[in-house]
């Protein structure tokens, strides 16, 4: 479901500033995409199946904790992400890339850049604790 809205010939975007519905919102427009990506959809589907409720209800913690210091999100993320056996390093590029588009397609620059900081500070923290390895380069080099 798109949340652009056309108003005569200009598009607005609907959110102007972070709330709890801005953050639904994201959430369920980020995930409606990696659904969809054949890169993304099958490793959230092994490890998800079919019930995706409980993942997009602690996403909507996650962040309204993150953007709003509700505190809601209780959990290890890294925890959850060291059990997939099939992520690789390059999927973290996918998931910002469509983490981004939605970001753009929900607010204004400046909102979109507040939730993508936190976005690549997570996804280069995860990158370093699931792949840096001390005996092989930095960067590693990513296929495509």
């Amino acid at each position: 479901m798109s949340h652009i809205k056309a108003m005569g010939n200009a598009a607005t975007l609907p959110f102007s500033i972070v709330s709890e519905e801005s953050i639904r919102c994201l959430v369920d427009g980020f995930y409606d995409k990696v659904r969809q990506d054949s890169e993304l959809g099958p490793i959230f589907e092994e490890a998800l199946g079919q019930d995706w409720g409980p993942h997009l209800t602690k996403m909507y913690d996650f962040w309204s904790s993150l953007m709003l210091t509700s505190g809601r999100y209780k959990g290890n993320p890294l925890a959850v992400h060291q059990r997939l056996d099939t992520l690789q390093i390059g999927h973290f590029e996918r998931w910002l890339g469509l983490f981004e588009q939605t970001c753009h397609e929900l607010f204004g620059p400046e909102v979109a850049e507040a939730f993508l900081i936190r976005a690549h500070r997570i996804a280069g923290n995860f990158k370093l604790a699931l792949f840096y390895r001390p005996d092989r380069p930095w960067p590693p080099e990513v296929a495509r």
